[in-house]
């Protein structure tokens, strides 16, 4: 039996959505039902279903970031869910979607709409079911497929493209009564804790009161990679990539004796000229 897991902020549509494909898929079993896109990534790790639908707009993460933590951290043995964004974007940013041929549904959703969704996710859970029975054949490739639509569409910053903001120059870091200034020019990589975010150069650590989100359009994206969906890196403090057995990407730095972890989503920043 099929199963699906629908992230959504809004209890009404929510509750809309689920009778919908109740109605028009009574075998789909609704595993959850969630209101944010951390406990979705988190629900979604946990219960594995076959099909997510999630909202692109929701308190602290969006369907985009459910998307990507998934992804990063999904399973390598169990088969990747069939991902349907739903969106209150025009048909411009809509097209963002088709391009990557990534399904979504337009809110309000409508009968018709959702009945053609539907009809897709099952013809491919159907053709998913059939190459997996085949020798020599396994869950990867549909990851590999979902890996390369999320790179597109968060290479293009998303289907809402944020105003351009001033290159940040200085991190000021308080401690107690003492604020450090930062140069940025000296920070080796940044990476999210909880509700803070790590400054990291060769001599310390700073902690600061600033999201990842908020802080990426103030870098140089030349400059300042990021290498998973809590972690920038400046490209140039980077010394190694070494990709081990299992596929993982591990960055040595020069000055720092830690060892970072690229996720898969941007493991092909990392490959010989």
């Amino acid at each position: 039996m099929p199963s699906a897991l629908i992230a959504e902020d809004e209890p009404l549509l929510a509750a809309a959505l689920a009778a919908e494909l109740a109605r028009l898929w009574p075998e789909l079993r609704i595993v959850a039902q969630l209101a944010d896109g951390l406990s979705a990534a988190r629900q979604g790790l946990a219960l594995q279903p076959d099909v997510c639908f999630l909202d692109i707009r929701m308190p602290g993460a969006s369907g985009l970031d459910a998307a990507q933590a998934l992804a990063e951290d999904w399973p390598d043995s169990v088969a990747f869910p069939l991902l349907v964004f739903v969106t209150a974007y025009d048909q411009y940013a809509s097209q963002a979607f088709e391009a990557q041929a990534v399904d979504y549904l337009v809110k309000p959703v409508d009968s018709p709409r959702l009945a053609a969704c539907v009809a897709r996710l099952k013809s491919r859970l159907a053709d998913r079911a059939a190459i997996a029975a085949q020798p020599q054949t396994g869950p990867g490739s549909a990851l590999q497929q979902t890996l390369d639509q999320l790179r597109a569409l968060l290479g293009a910053a998303g289907p809402v493209a944020s105003a351009p903001q001033p290159r940040l120059e200085v991190i000021q870091a308080g401690v107690g009564n003492m604020v450090h200034l930062v140069p940025v020019a000296e920070v080796l990589y940044f990476e999210a804790a909880d509700k803070y975010l790590r400054v990291v150069t060769a001599e310390r650590e700073h902690l600061i009161r600033l999201s990842l989100r908020e802080l990426m359009p103030q870098l140089d994206p030349q400059q300042f990679w990021q290498v998973h969906r809590s972690l920038v890196v400046r490209a140039a403090s980077i010394s190694t990539a070494l990709r081990d057995e299992s596929g993982k990407v591990l960055l040595t730095l020069r000055g720092r004796p830690e060892r970072l972890t690229v996720s898969r989503l941007y493991a092909p920043l990392f490959k010989a000229m």
